[in-house]
């Protein structure tokens, strides 16, 4: 069994969604960063960074030994939960590398920018206008490289759905907070739907 420290935002959603796609056995315990719970004593022993989500397998590979695992970072959640299904990242070493790279795209870029975006423009009580405009810039970039990606391949990295893919997609779900227009990134929309449609990305997008 796997325990999924998790709550409804973009990061959260990628290590749910795995679970869901995986198969693996899961329970979700919600902490609520609107009421500061990522702080609490019990969860920094889960993870020394205060962020959600993390996860603690109780039953963990052989290679890890007998004692629960635990591990933080939403890109190394994925990771290690792929490795243990054995789903959604190739063995093939090229095809391996595409998955990767693209996963750290997201880690390093399509992650971050929109984030700063939802700050700046959604939460922020003082509306400062170069920082606006910053993450808007480049998070319209991030979407037209994605894009550029998405016209040769019809997942991410590939041919084949992976990690890669669910990494990007709870960013991209929130779309209107960065005044995207469809039209102009048409193969990104096309991604984004097939995706969505999967039962096991539904069922993720519902935890907590």
């Amino acid at each position: 069994m796997i325990d999924l420290y998790t709550w409804g935002t973009p990061n959260g959603r990628k290590a749910s969604i795995m679970l869901e796609e995986t198969g693996l056995k899961y329970q979700a315990f919600p902490i609520n960063i609107s009421k500061d719970e990522q702080f609490a004593p019990d969860f920094l022993k889960v993870n020394p960074n205060n962020k959600i989500p993390a996860i603690v397998d109780q039953e963990p590979p052989a290679a890890y030994g007998k004692e629960p695992v635990s591990v933080f970072e939403s890109g190394a959640i994925l990771i290690y939960l792929a490795e243990k299904s054995g789903k959604l990242l190739p063995t093939d070493a090229k095809a391996r590398m595409q998955a990767l790279q693209w996963l750290m795209w997201q880690m390093g870029g399509f992650g971050p920018m929109p984030g700063q975006l939802h700050h700046f423009g959604r939460f922020a009580k003082e509306k400062i206008p170069y920082a606006i405009e910053r993450f808007t810039t480049e998070t319209a970039r991030l979407y037209k490289v994605l894009d550029g990606q998405l016209a040769k391949n019809e997942f991410v990295s590939g041919k084949d759905y992976t990690i890669a893919d669910i990494a990007i997609l709870p960013w991209a779900a929130r779309w209107e907070w960065h005044s995207i227009d469809w039209a102009t990134y048409p193969n990104v929309k096309r991604w984004f739907d097939a995706v969505m449609a999967r039962p096991g990305v539904q069922r993720g997008f519902e935890v907590p």
